[in-house]
């Protein structure tokens, strides 16, 4: 068992002391005195925080209080994104090392309220008193991401909206955006209108994962405009959220490939409908390497993120090899074979990326025929992907099936809706470690963090990424932000005393016993 456990702080802080006598109890005539760098935070607690409790946490002006006071001191210790905040009869006081870490201070406040804060007005019954303590506090790992995929389902604006917000509860930092798949197509890009007139609607989906496949018979799509995004990125950037764009190639492209035929190997196709591997894949012509290059300049525009992601993954090679255009590239490039092919055309944007300040992100097929100079690895078919890019230097994020996708099955029950690969359950994913022990200390340097991710086949809705999503992430969380060393059974009470901030957040998580009744969905296959 762990010493000086908080007793419901998620995820579990580096430093956590109780102090002695009574807290502060905030009231109406508690004020919130910010400097300048903590501005924002300010707001945001004037706004969720203030909204929760009715309270104004006006600008201090006297001494009365007892008041919240934010300050950032570059030179205070704490590491980036790291934060103190203590608690006595006459205040808060959260200091951060940079901006980031007043924001973290802030969340942990939050949590030290009652779970009411986290409601949208005031129900009344709530006296808003924090307990004395001292906690310093400082993330393990720089990238604490999700994958939210919403090309499979997509999902309205003012739901991602709300799933920052929630990424932001846990002190994650990146939002990984999966905007384009075989079934979707999910950003306005000006100069090719039809991949979201065409690319971002089909007209029925797969219901479950059974053979052969099922369909629904309703249509399904949806996109978000330029302005939408820029107001997606800046609401996250608000709340320290790097949001991180994937744009799929040269596999995963059948959406694209309907709206513009040229850019596929078999004329006419129609929007992806069934999930799983689809053998329609980008063709290698200088004229889609050119519309790809057009596609990510508007997307960079809109995304200032340092990575861009290209997926790179699950690219079947069959129509390559059927493909007189292919083969002339594998032969005058001095290729190899079609591993080969995919890498080179990987290469063609990391160098464009590069020469624009920004870095490629892959899935770890980018390994296969030749890892690209400047790309960063994200390793999900297991840890090699991983290992053999650490070794060679390159950056990497962890989020291997086995512990990170939360699109598998959370128990071996009948009652797990439409059932997905291996069993994942809360306790896997908080044991899971993100530094494979084959590392040394120095290759290990190059892991840079981990994320889960949400594969959306078989979540149709908000309230199902909710259900598979919750509390499995807040497991997570606790992984790439607390020390290394954590106890499942020290988790547990905390975990309980957070699922009563879901609850009045909202969220439709899976109980700790299992799905309720109108979470599952007897009958729909799943696969093992």
């Amino acid at each position: 068992m762990l010493e000086n456990a908080p007793a419901s702080l998620l995820p579990r802080p580096v430093e956590y002391v109780a102090g002695h006598g009574a807290g502060p109890a905030l009231t109406d005539r508690s004020g919130l005195d910010a400097d300048a760098a903590c501005a924002a935070t300010a707001q945001w607690l004037r706004t969720e925080v203030g909204a929760a409790t009715g309270l104004a946490l006006a600008p201090v002006t006297d001494g009365e209080g007892p008041h919240i006071t934010l300050r950032v001191r570059p030179d205070a210790g704490l590491g980036s994104e790291g934060y103190e905040l203590t608690a006595t009869g006459s205040g808060v006081s959260i200091v951060g090392t940079d901006p980031a870490g007043v924001f973290y201070g802030a969340q942990t406040l939050r949590q030290l309220l009652p779970a009411a804060a986290y409601r949208r007005a005031p129900i009344g019954g709530s006296t808003w008193a924090v307990p004395p303590v001292r906690i310093a506090d400082r993330p393990r790992f720089s990238w604490r991401g999700c994958m939210l995929d919403v090309a499979r389902h997509f999902m309205p604006k003012h739901d991602l909206l709300r799933f920052i917000d929630l990424l932001a509860m846990h002190k994650l930092n990146v939002l990984h955006l999966h905007l384009t798949d075989d079934q979707g197509w999910r950003v306005q890009i000006k100069r090719y209108p039809r991949l979201t007139e065409v690319g971002a609607w089909r007209h029925e989906s797969q219901v479950g994962a059974g053979l052969p496949p099922t369909f629904d018979g309703r249509p399904h799509g949806g996109y978000y405009t330029q302005d939408d995004l820029r107001e997606l990125v800046g609401y996250a950037a608000q709340r320290h959220i790097t949001v991180v764009p994937e744009i799929d190639i040269p596999g995963h492209s059948q959406a694209a490939i309907a709206a513009y035929p040229e850019l596929g190997e078999s004329g006419q196709i129609a929007v992806g409908r069934t999930w799983g591997v689809i053998e329609d894949v980008l063709n290698v012509s200088d004229a889609t390497l050119e519309f790809y290059r057009n596609v990510f300049d508007e997307v960079m525009e809109v995304f200032p993120s340092e990575y861009i992601c290209i997926g790179g993954d699950e690219c079947p090679k069959g129509q390559w090899r059927a493909s007189s255009l292919a083969q002339q590239r594998i032969r005058a490039e001095g290729l190899t074979d079609e591993d080969e092919l995919q890498s080179w055309f990987i290469r063609q944007f990391d160098s464009y990326f590069t020469a624009r300040g920004r870095k490629l992100l892959g899935w770890d097929e980018i390994l296969d025929g030749g890892l690209a100079p400047g790309a960063a690895v994200a390793s999900w078919r297991g840890p090699a992907g991983g290992i053999a890019a650490a070794r060679a230097g390159h950056t990497v994020v962890m989020c291997p099936t086995q512990t990170s996708y939360l699109d598998y099955r959370q128990s071996a029950s009948s009652e797990e809706p439409i059932p997905v690969g291996p069993v994942l359950s809360l306790a896997d994913v908080y044991a899971a470690e993100p530094i494979p022990t084959e590392l040394s200390h120095e290759e290990a340097r190059h892991v840079i963090g981990a994320q889960a991710n949400v594969w959306t086949e078989h979540m149709d809705s908000p309230r199902t990424v909710d259900f598979m999503v919750f509390p499995r992430l807040s497991a997570f969380a606790e992984t790439v932000w607390s020390p290394r060393e954590r106890d499942f059974t020290e988790f547990l009470p905390r975990l309980r005393s957070h699922l009563e901030r879901l609850d009045a957040a909202g969220v439709e998580y899976r109980p700790l016993t299992g799905p309720h009744p109108w979470q599952q969905r007897p009958g729909v296959p799943g696969r093992p």
